[in-house]
């Protein structure tokens, strides 16, 4: 694993990918310091950094774009397969040279409040928390990204879906805004969440039986359920989905330095996942 990391890590850099990144994302970051912080003396480092999240948008897709998919333009993702190495310490790998490039920058960001600190009033256990929890949403990010490369060998609709998908989480507080709240409405949004489920474990199985009884006793049970408490469906997606605003728990600790614990469990819970999922795509591609 560490040979891949070291391998990936300093790819990054060699194809200036990592530099761009690291670059852009500081230079973005500290126009906003010298805006907010230095010329109209706000004290905190964390309501500039909010600004930046808009980056990510475009700067993780950049760098998690490549991470497999060249690997199968290139063929040499046969090279891998058949490495004496499990694929949980390949993907791991992989994803630990991408959060060493995120983390980068936010090393660098460490400076910033004391900069602040050193011209007067700072609140560094703010902006210190809010830079990890930073750090840990580019980690998500990086995980979903690096999940959707491994599902195609084109870099460019790696990049666009990453895109999208980090476009859709950035509004999504919007998107539910506009969610209907009736009962009717929550029951065919879980047949819907339902059906998806049944085809990604379709996809990644073949097996119809098993699919076929996943979504007959799941549509059966959320049908008997209407039936019975038709008010548990009423704002149900609303109150599903909207632990899918990830940024949330950033924002939480930037405009209310509030730091939400289950929100690092979140994070860290969807990281796992990806990283499982992107484990399993691999896997299926392997004896397929």
């Amino acid at each position: 694993m560490l040979a891949i990391y070291k391998r990936e890590l300093r790819s990054y850099f060699q194809s200036m990918v990592g530099c761009v990144f690291v670059a852009f994302l500081v230079a973005f970051t500290g126009i906003y310091f010298m805006a907010y912080n230095m010329t109209m003396g706000y004290p905190y480092f964390s309501y500039t950094l909010s600004g930046s999240l808009i980056v990510f948008l475009v700067g993780i897709p950049l760098i998690t774009m490549r991470s497999f998919s060249e690997e199968r333009k290139n063929k040499t993702d046969q090279m891998l397969l058949t490495a004496p190495v499990s694929l949980g310490k390949i993907v791991a790998g992989k994803y630990l040279a991408m959060a060493t490039v995120i983390a980068i920058p936010n090393v660098i960001f460490c400076i910033f409040p004391l900069i602040i600190k050193a011209q007067g009033t700072a609140y560094l256990a703010v902006d210190y928390i809010s830079i990890g929890i930073f750090f840990l949403l580019g980690c998500v990010y990086a995980a979903i990204g690096m999940f959707l490369s491994s599902l195609t060998e084109s870099q460019i609709i790696a990049f666009i879906s990453t895109f999208g998908i980090l476009l859709v989480l950035y509004l999504w507080d919007g998107i539910l805004s506009l969610l209907p709240a009736s009962s009717v409405s929550g029951l065919v949004g879980i047949l819907i969440l339902l059906a998806a489920i049944v085809v990604y474990v379709w996809q990644m199985t073949g097996n119809s039986v098993l699919t076929g009884e996943i979504g007959i006793i799941g549509a059966t049970a959320a049908i008997i359920v209407y039936i019975v408490r038709s008010e548990v469906y009423e704002n149900l997606l609303t109150r599903l989905l909207g632990r899918l605003a990830l940024a949330n728990v950033f924002t939480d600790v930037t405009a209310n330095s509030i730091l939400d614990v289950s929100g690092i469990v979140l994070y860290l819970s969807v990281i796992a996942v990806f990283l499982f999922l992107t484990v399993q795509a691999i896997q299926k591609r392997r004896w397929s």
